[in-house]
């Protein structure tokens, strides 16, 4: 197979967050054609993605590998950089030091306006904020991931629906929606599930309902002298996070399918 299909393979993994097989398919090539900057900067992106420590040395040594043969690629110069902006300073101060003079090799290749130079302004924008900043951002990305979970509920609901009414399923495909969806309803059947069903089709109602029962329930506690301070009302969120949790683990069942259905692909794509 030629070097590039193997760069290209490792794009079309790498987009659906299979970071295991893109490391996979980076080795065969390296293993193939020897040392390649593009394929060892597929190999660190696979590992950096993993965000471990282990995956972190994994991704350092590619691409300190691929600097080696091509010291001015801005791909593996951006990238080292963002891993570098990522670590502790105080358990990687070799990394925080080594941030800088990536940056400034970037400035000076880089145009302003490339996506280099984004990817530059990005990476050193959230590495330089302060406390409040990360409270923000993480406030903003509890809503949108809030926002993404009532969206899923709905196409759930709707999936369990055309289900009942006996229509066919919609072919998931390479698509990690709809793969989360189909499985959302595969892991969702049955009668035991039927509550969980009812909470995911009315989501904002039952967190309503489900906080002024809690609340209540906790405040009777108190007021009737059966507890001095009851915690036992906030019990009523378990189904609720049941729910929740069968999405969370349609959502990895269905990235995994579609990661086989990308690696079954090109492997028949190999024997023609």
């Amino acid at each position: 197979m030629e070097r590039q299909r193997y760069a290209e393979r490792c794009s079309e993994l790498f987009a659906v967050g299979g970071f295991a097989a893109v490391r996979e398919t980076a080795e065969a090539g390296l293993d193939e054609y020897g040392q390649d900057p593009v394929l060892l900067r597929w190999l660190g992106q696979a590992h950096a993605a993993e965000d471990e420590d282990d995956h972190d040395r994994e991704a350092e040594t590619a691409y300190r590998k691929g600097l080696a043969l091509a010291p001015h690629d801005l791909g593996l110069l951006v990238s080292y950089m963002e891993l570098c902006l990522r670590s502790d300073s105080f358990d990687h101060p070799s990394r925080a030091r080594r941030a800088v003079e990536l940056q400034k090799r970037v400035e000076e290749l880089a145009p302003p306006g490339s996506p280099e130079r984004e990817r530059v302004d990005d990476a050193t924008g959230w590495a330089g904020r302060g406390y409040w900043d990360d409270l923000m951002a993480g406030a903003a990305r509890g809503r949108a991931q809030r926002a993404a979970t009532e969206e899923r509920s709905v196409l759930v609901t709707d999936a369990l629906r055309r289900e009942a009414r006996g229509e066919p399923r919609e072919e998931a495909g390479e698509d990690l929606d709809t793969a989360a969806v189909a499985a959302a309803v595969e892991l969702l059947q049955g009668a035991r599930n039927a509550p969980l069903r009812l909470l995911l089709a009315h989501r904002v109602a039952a967190y309503v309902l489900t906080f002024a029962l809690s609340f209540g329930l906790n405040k009777a506690l108190v007021w009737s002298g059966a507890l001095e301070f009851s915690l036992w009302g906030w019990l009523l969120y378990i189904p609720l996070f049941a729910a929740e949790a069968k999405l969370r683990r349609a959502e990895r069942i269905g990235k995994e399918r579609v990661v086989a259905r990308v690696q079954a692909r090109h492997q028949a794509a190999d024997t023609v």
